[in-house]
Protein backbone atom coordinates (compact mmCIF):
# COMPACT_ATOMS: atom_id res chain seq x y z
CA UNK A 1 0.00 0.00 0.00
CA UNK A 2 1.31 3.61 -1.15
CA UNK A 3 0.39 6.39 0.10
CA UNK A 4 0.23 9.29 -1.79
CA UNK A 5 0.19 12.91 -1.63
CA UNK A 6 -2.68 13.62 -3.80
CA UNK A 7 -5.14 16.48 -3.37
CA UNK A 8 -7.30 16.34 -6.27
CA UNK A 9 -8.53 12.62 -4.84
CA UNK A 10 -9.56 14.35 -2.26
CA UNK A 11 -11.40 17.19 -3.90
CA UNK A 12 -8.60 19.91 -3.01
CA UNK A 13 -6.79 21.20 -5.94
CA UNK A 14 -4.00 23.65 -6.59
CA UNK A 15 -6.95 26.19 -6.37
CA UNK A 16 -8.60 24.85 -3.48
CA UNK A 17 -6.42 25.09 -0.55
CA UNK A 18 -7.64 23.93 2.28
CA UNK A 19 -7.18 25.85 6.03
CA UNK A 20 -7.42 24.15 9.08
CA UNK A 21 -9.06 26.59 12.08
CA UNK A 22 -7.68 29.46 10.45
CA UNK A 23 -9.84 31.55 7.35
CA UNK A 24 -7.35 33.49 4.86
CA UNK A 25 -6.84 37.21 5.45
CA UNK A 26 -8.75 39.34 2.80
CA UNK A 27 -6.83 41.65 0.27
CA UNK A 28 -7.57 44.97 1.73
CA UNK A 29 -8.84 47.00 -0.78
CA UNK A 30 -7.96 50.95 -0.28
CA UNK A 31 -9.08 52.69 -3.07
CA UNK A 32 -12.96 51.55 -2.22
CA UNK A 33 -12.10 52.31 1.54
CA UNK A 34 -11.49 55.90 0.53
CA UNK A 35 -14.65 56.61 -1.94
CA UNK A 36 -16.94 54.86 0.82
CA UNK A 37 -15.06 57.11 3.42
CA UNK A 38 -14.29 59.88 2.06
CA UNK A 39 -12.78 62.74 4.68
CA UNK A 40 -15.27 64.74 6.60
CA UNK A 41 -15.35 67.01 9.24
CA UNK A 42 -15.20 65.45 12.92
CA UNK A 43 -18.33 66.24 14.10
CA UNK A 44 -20.09 64.48 10.99
CA UNK A 45 -17.62 61.57 11.22
CA UNK A 46 -18.97 61.45 14.89
CA UNK A 47 -22.83 61.36 14.03
CA UNK A 48 -22.34 58.74 11.33
CA UNK A 49 -20.56 56.53 13.95
CA UNK A 50 -23.28 56.89 16.45
CA UNK A 51 -25.83 56.47 13.78
CA UNK A 52 -24.05 52.42 12.86
CA UNK A 53 -22.64 51.63 15.91
CA UNK A 54 -24.49 53.34 18.75
CA UNK A 55 -22.64 55.40 20.91
CA UNK A 56 -18.71 55.91 21.29
CA UNK A 57 -16.72 56.95 23.49
CA UNK A 58 -16.33 60.81 24.76
CA UNK A 59 -13.01 60.81 23.38
CA UNK A 60 -11.97 59.89 19.98
CA UNK A 61 -7.99 59.74 18.61
CA UNK A 62 -7.82 61.86 15.29
CA UNK A 63 -5.39 60.99 12.70
CA UNK A 64 -4.32 63.70 10.16
CA UNK A 65 -5.01 62.77 6.08
CA UNK A 66 -0.85 61.98 6.26
CA UNK A 67 -0.70 59.89 8.95
CA UNK A 68 -3.55 57.88 8.34
CA UNK A 69 -3.34 57.16 4.66
CA UNK A 70 -5.19 53.85 4.76
CA UNK A 71 -5.87 51.30 7.42
CA UNK A 72 -4.65 48.48 5.97
CA UNK A 73 -0.91 50.00 5.57
CA UNK A 74 0.71 50.16 8.74
CA UNK A 75 1.24 54.35 8.82
CA UNK A 76 -1.54 54.25 11.18
CA UNK A 77 0.22 52.68 13.95
CA UNK A 78 3.65 54.90 13.73
CA UNK A 79 3.60 57.43 16.48
CA UNK A 80 5.80 60.21 15.49
CA UNK A 81 9.08 60.94 17.80
CA UNK A 82 7.66 64.80 18.66
CA UNK A 83 4.08 63.38 19.50
CA UNK A 84 5.78 60.19 22.04
CA UNK A 85 8.17 63.16 23.38
CA UNK A 86 4.80 65.28 24.65
CA UNK A 87 3.23 62.29 26.21
CA UNK A 88 3.06 62.88 30.02
CA UNK A 89 5.38 60.75 31.78
CA UNK A 90 3.97 58.74 34.83
CA UNK A 91 7.16 59.21 36.54
CA UNK A 92 6.61 62.86 36.81
CA UNK A 93 6.98 63.07 40.90
CA UNK A 94 8.90 65.13 43.12
CA UNK A 95 10.80 62.18 43.68
CA UNK A 96 14.77 63.14 43.18
CA UNK A 97 16.60 61.74 40.61
CA UNK A 98 19.28 59.43 41.03
CA UNK A 99 21.88 62.09 41.01
CA UNK A 100 20.06 64.20 43.57
CA UNK A 101 20.35 61.45 46.42
CA UNK A 102 22.41 61.93 49.20
CA UNK A 103 25.59 59.60 49.16
CA UNK A 104 26.07 57.37 51.90
CA UNK A 105 29.18 57.87 52.61
CA UNK A 106 30.97 60.90 52.57
CA UNK A 107 34.44 61.27 50.83
CA UNK A 108 36.12 58.74 48.93
CA UNK A 109 36.59 55.34 50.73
CA UNK A 110 39.64 53.49 50.19
CA UNK A 111 38.44 49.55 49.65
CA UNK A 112 42.22 48.78 50.61
CA UNK A 113 41.59 49.46 54.30
CA UNK A 114 40.18 47.85 56.85
CA UNK A 115 37.71 49.81 59.28
CA UNK A 116 38.48 49.65 63.04
CA UNK A 117 35.84 47.15 65.19
CA UNK A 118 33.43 49.46 67.25
CA UNK A 119 34.04 48.14 70.91
CA UNK A 120 31.18 50.51 71.95
CA UNK A 121 29.03 48.89 69.95
CA UNK A 122 29.62 45.30 71.09
CA UNK A 123 27.81 45.48 74.46
CA UNK A 124 26.37 42.78 76.23
CA UNK A 125 22.64 43.85 75.55
CA UNK A 126 23.13 42.44 72.25
CA UNK A 127 23.61 38.69 73.41
CA UNK A 128 20.61 36.69 74.84
CA UNK A 129 21.55 35.30 78.26
CA UNK A 130 22.54 31.58 78.24
CA UNK A 131 19.55 30.66 81.16
CA UNK A 132 17.01 28.28 81.13
CA UNK A 133 14.65 30.21 83.43
CA UNK A 134 13.60 33.22 81.50
CA UNK A 135 11.24 34.45 85.01
CA UNK A 136 14.60 34.28 87.21
CA UNK A 137 17.75 35.86 87.94
CA UNK A 138 20.78 34.21 85.76
CA UNK A 139 22.91 31.77 87.43
CA UNK A 140 26.08 33.30 88.76
CA UNK A 141 28.79 33.14 86.82
CA UNK A 142 32.92 33.84 86.85
CA UNK A 143 35.03 34.65 84.27
CA UNK A 144 38.63 34.73 83.98
CA UNK A 145 41.70 31.90 84.73
CA UNK A 146 42.88 33.06 87.52
CA UNK A 147 39.15 33.63 88.94
CA UNK A 148 38.38 29.88 88.31
CA UNK A 149 41.82 28.34 89.49
CA UNK A 150 40.61 30.28 92.24
CA UNK A 151 37.52 28.67 93.09
CA UNK A 152 38.49 25.25 92.15
CA UNK A 153 40.91 25.53 94.70
CA UNK A 154 39.15 26.86 97.43
CA UNK A 155 35.88 26.29 97.07
CA UNK A 156 35.07 23.32 94.46
CA UNK A 157 31.79 22.01 95.46
CA UNK A 158 30.28 25.58 94.84
CA UNK A 159 30.74 25.10 91.35
CA UNK A 160 28.22 23.82 89.44
CA UNK A 161 30.58 23.78 85.75
CA UNK A 162 32.65 25.06 84.17
CA UNK A 163 32.48 26.42 80.27
CA UNK A 164 35.88 26.47 78.32
CA UNK A 165 36.38 27.15 74.72
CA UNK A 166 35.95 24.95 72.16
CA UNK A 167 39.23 24.31 70.58
CA UNK A 168 40.93 27.50 72.08
CA UNK A 169 44.11 26.50 71.49
CA UNK A 170 45.57 27.88 74.94
CA UNK A 171 47.57 25.92 77.89
CA UNK A 172 46.76 27.27 80.73
CA UNK A 173 43.39 26.74 80.26
CA UNK A 174 44.07 23.10 79.35
CA UNK A 175 45.63 22.90 82.40
CA UNK A 176 42.54 24.25 84.51
CA UNK A 177 40.39 21.77 82.70
CA UNK A 178 42.65 19.33 84.61
CA UNK A 179 41.79 21.06 87.72
CA UNK A 180 38.11 20.38 87.08
CA UNK A 181 38.24 16.93 86.70
CA UNK A 182 40.41 16.31 89.95
CA UNK A 183 37.56 18.75 91.69
CA UNK A 184 34.94 15.99 89.67
CA UNK A 185 33.43 19.34 88.52
CA UNK A 186 32.01 18.85 85.14
CA UNK A 187 33.32 20.17 82.53
CA UNK A 188 31.94 21.55 79.39
CA UNK A 189 33.31 23.00 76.16
CA UNK A 190 31.12 25.76 74.58
CA UNK A 191 31.26 28.47 71.57
CA UNK A 192 32.95 31.57 72.23
CA UNK A 193 29.26 33.12 72.00
CA UNK A 194 28.10 31.28 74.60
CA UNK A 195 30.59 32.23 77.14
CA UNK A 196 30.18 36.35 76.40
CA UNK A 197 26.52 35.58 77.17
CA UNK A 198 27.48 34.73 80.80
CA UNK A 199 30.35 36.72 81.62
CA UNK A 200 32.56 39.33 80.06
CA UNK A 201 35.64 39.28 80.03
CA UNK A 202 36.14 35.67 80.56
CA UNK A 203 39.55 34.89 78.55
CA UNK A 204 38.12 31.70 77.37
CA UNK A 205 36.49 29.99 80.41
CA UNK A 206 33.35 30.33 82.74
CA UNK A 207 32.37 28.96 85.82
CA UNK A 208 28.53 28.91 86.78
CA UNK A 209 28.04 28.62 91.04
CA UNK A 210 25.64 27.49 93.05
CA UNK A 211 23.68 29.40 95.06
CA UNK A 212 24.70 27.48 97.94
CA UNK A 213 27.91 25.21 98.63
CA UNK A 214 27.29 21.31 98.48
CA UNK A 215 28.84 19.22 100.95
CA UNK A 216 31.16 17.24 100.54
CA UNK A 217 30.28 13.10 101.04
CA UNK A 218 33.72 11.91 102.91
CA UNK A 219 32.92 14.46 105.17
CA UNK A 220 29.67 13.44 106.82
CA UNK A 221 29.19 9.61 105.65
CA UNK A 222 30.59 8.25 108.76
CA UNK A 223 27.28 9.41 110.56
CA UNK A 224 25.01 7.68 108.37
CA UNK A 225 27.35 4.53 108.52
CA UNK A 226 27.08 4.47 112.79
CA UNK A 227 23.31 5.36 112.53
CA UNK A 228 22.77 0.87 112.17
CA UNK A 229 24.50 1.22 115.16
CA UNK A 230 23.04 3.72 117.28
CA UNK A 231 18.91 2.48 116.10
CA UNK A 232 18.95 6.49 115.00
CA UNK A 233 16.47 6.27 111.58
CA UNK A 234 17.74 7.84 108.84
CA UNK A 235 16.19 8.83 105.25
CA UNK A 236 18.12 9.93 102.20
CA UNK A 237 16.45 11.03 99.18
CA UNK A 238 18.58 10.77 95.38
CA UNK A 239 17.63 13.20 93.00
CA UNK A 240 18.91 12.42 89.31
CA UNK A 241 18.60 13.66 85.88
CA UNK A 242 16.31 16.72 86.79
CA UNK A 243 17.09 19.55 84.54
CA UNK A 244 14.07 21.97 85.55
CA UNK A 245 15.35 24.57 88.46
CA UNK A 246 11.23 24.62 89.64
CA UNK A 247 11.24 21.17 90.10
CA UNK A 248 14.49 20.30 91.64
CA UNK A 249 13.28 23.25 93.76
CA UNK A 250 10.16 21.69 94.73
CA UNK A 251 12.21 18.58 95.77
CA UNK A 252 13.96 20.20 98.19
CA UNK A 253 11.30 21.54 99.59
CA UNK A 254 9.19 18.65 99.82
CA UNK A 255 12.43 16.89 101.21
CA UNK A 256 12.34 19.22 104.28
CA UNK A 257 9.00 18.76 105.05
CA UNK A 258 8.92 15.16 105.17
CA UNK A 259 12.47 14.41 107.15
CA UNK A 260 15.04 14.32 105.01
CA UNK A 261 18.44 14.03 106.42
CA UNK A 262 20.46 14.59 103.46
CA UNK A 263 19.65 15.20 99.64
CA UNK A 264 22.30 13.33 97.42
CA UNK A 265 22.72 14.60 93.76
CA UNK A 266 25.35 13.67 91.19
CA UNK A 267 28.41 15.64 89.72
CA UNK A 268 26.64 16.28 86.17
CA UNK A 269 23.61 15.17 84.38
CA UNK A 270 21.34 17.91 86.49
CA UNK A 271 20.90 21.76 86.40
CA UNK A 272 22.11 23.80 88.94
CA UNK A 273 21.62 25.23 93.14
CA UNK A 274 20.03 28.32 91.27
CA UNK A 275 18.31 31.71 92.41
CA UNK A 276 15.24 29.83 90.73
CA UNK A 277 15.82 27.08 92.65
CA UNK A 278 16.37 28.68 95.67
CA UNK A 279 12.97 30.55 94.92
CA UNK A 280 10.99 27.89 94.53
CA UNK A 281 12.14 25.95 97.45
CA UNK A 282 10.55 29.07 99.86
CA UNK A 283 13.50 29.07 102.40
CA UNK A 284 14.29 25.19 102.53
CA UNK A 285 17.75 25.08 100.73
CA UNK A 286 19.22 27.06 103.56
CA UNK A 287 17.76 24.37 106.11
CA UNK A 288 18.16 20.79 104.54
CA UNK A 289 21.45 19.36 103.23
CA UNK A 290 22.72 18.80 100.28
CA UNK A 291 25.74 16.72 98.97
CA UNK A 292 27.84 15.72 95.67
CA UNK A 293 29.63 12.89 96.30
CA UNK A 294 32.45 13.04 93.95
CA UNK A 295 30.94 9.10 92.64
CA UNK A 296 27.20 8.85 93.23
CA UNK A 297 26.93 5.24 92.46
CA UNK A 298 30.27 4.36 94.87
CA UNK A 299 28.00 6.35 97.75
CA UNK A 300 25.25 4.81 97.03
CA UNK A 301 27.13 1.22 97.22
CA UNK A 302 28.63 1.70 100.49
CA UNK A 303 25.03 2.69 101.71
CA UNK A 304 23.53 -0.50 100.41
CA UNK A 305 26.32 -2.22 102.05
CA UNK A 306 25.82 -0.57 105.23
CA UNK A 307 22.61 -1.89 105.49
CA UNK A 308 20.56 0.85 103.59
CA UNK A 309 17.42 -0.33 102.12
CA UNK A 310 17.94 0.92 98.33
CA UNK A 311 14.78 2.12 96.84
CA UNK A 312 13.73 3.58 93.72
CA UNK A 313 10.49 5.24 92.06
CA UNK A 314 9.87 4.29 88.23
CA UNK A 315 6.51 3.59 86.51
CA UNK A 316 7.91 0.16 84.93
CA UNK A 317 7.40 -2.32 87.71
CA UNK A 318 4.78 -4.28 89.52
CA UNK A 319 5.44 -3.31 92.74
CA UNK A 320 3.29 -0.94 94.58
CA UNK A 321 4.37 2.28 96.75
CA UNK A 322 1.05 1.47 98.90
CA UNK A 323 1.18 -0.77 101.48
CA UNK A 324 4.90 -1.05 100.73
CA UNK A 325 7.08 -2.47 103.99
CA UNK A 326 9.50 0.39 104.46
CA UNK A 327 13.05 -0.07 106.47
CA UNK A 328 14.23 2.17 109.22
CA UNK A 329 17.41 3.43 107.19
CA UNK A 330 16.33 4.25 103.13
CA UNK A 331 17.51 5.25 100.21
CA UNK A 332 14.60 6.57 98.00
CA UNK A 333 15.71 7.97 94.68
CA UNK A 334 13.64 9.25 91.84
CA UNK A 335 15.28 10.39 88.05
CA UNK A 336 13.83 12.95 85.20
CA UNK A 337 10.54 12.41 83.64
CA UNK A 338 11.49 11.93 80.21
CA UNK A 339 14.63 9.01 81.26
CA UNK A 340 13.90 8.06 84.60
CA UNK A 341 16.15 6.42 86.84
CA UNK A 342 19.95 5.92 85.48
CA UNK A 343 21.02 2.07 85.29
CA UNK A 344 23.78 2.12 87.86
CA UNK A 345 20.72 3.04 90.37
CA UNK A 346 18.49 0.29 89.11
CA UNK A 347 20.81 -2.27 89.69
CA UNK A 348 21.13 -1.77 93.04
CA UNK A 349 17.78 -1.07 94.21
CA UNK A 350 16.49 -3.60 95.97
CA UNK A 351 13.03 -3.15 94.79
CA UNK A 352 11.63 -0.18 92.19
CA UNK A 353 8.16 1.31 93.85
CA UNK A 354 5.48 2.26 91.10
CA UNK A 355 3.13 4.93 92.39
CA UNK A 356 -0.68 4.36 91.33
CA UNK A 357 -2.27 5.91 88.17
CA UNK A 358 -5.13 6.63 86.21
CA UNK A 359 -4.28 4.66 82.50
CA UNK A 360 -4.62 8.32 80.41
CA UNK A 361 -1.95 9.23 82.78
CA UNK A 362 1.51 9.37 81.42
CA UNK A 363 3.61 10.41 84.32
CA UNK A 364 4.27 12.18 87.38
CA UNK A 365 6.27 15.42 87.72
CA UNK A 366 9.44 14.30 89.62
CA UNK A 367 9.05 16.31 92.37
CA UNK A 368 5.50 14.99 92.75
CA UNK A 369 6.73 11.44 92.52
CA UNK A 370 9.41 12.22 95.28
CA UNK A 371 7.15 13.72 97.65
CA UNK A 372 4.48 10.66 97.62
CA UNK A 373 7.12 8.35 97.88
CA UNK A 374 8.63 10.23 101.30
CA UNK A 375 5.17 10.74 102.27
CA UNK A 376 4.44 7.31 102.24
CA UNK A 377 7.56 6.42 104.08
CA UNK A 378 6.79 9.03 106.49
CA UNK A 379 3.16 9.24 107.46
CA UNK A 380 3.46 6.83 110.09
CA UNK A 381 6.76 8.54 111.83
CA UNK A 382 6.54 11.56 111.69
CA UNK A 383 4.62 12.47 114.61
CA UNK A 384 1.38 14.80 114.10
Amino acid sequence: MSFNNDDSRRGFGNDRKRHFGRTARPTFDEAKFNREHPDDEPAQRNERDNRSFGERAPERREFSQERRGGIGSQAHLRRDRDDFANRPSRFNSDRPSFGDRPKRFEGERNFGERREFDKSRANQENFVPAVGDADAAPQVAVGGIKEVEELLNKNPLQVHRVLFMHKSGNPKLYELQKLAKRAHVHVQQVDSKILDSYARPNHGVVALMNEKELLNWMDIREEFFNARDTGEKKLIAVATNIEDPRNLGACIRSSLALGVDILLLPAKGMCGITPSVARTSAGALEKLRICRPDNLEGAIGELKMAGYQILGLDADTETNLAGFEFADHVVLAVGGEDVGLPPFIKKQCDAILRIPMKPEAHSYNASVALSLGLYEYARLRIKA
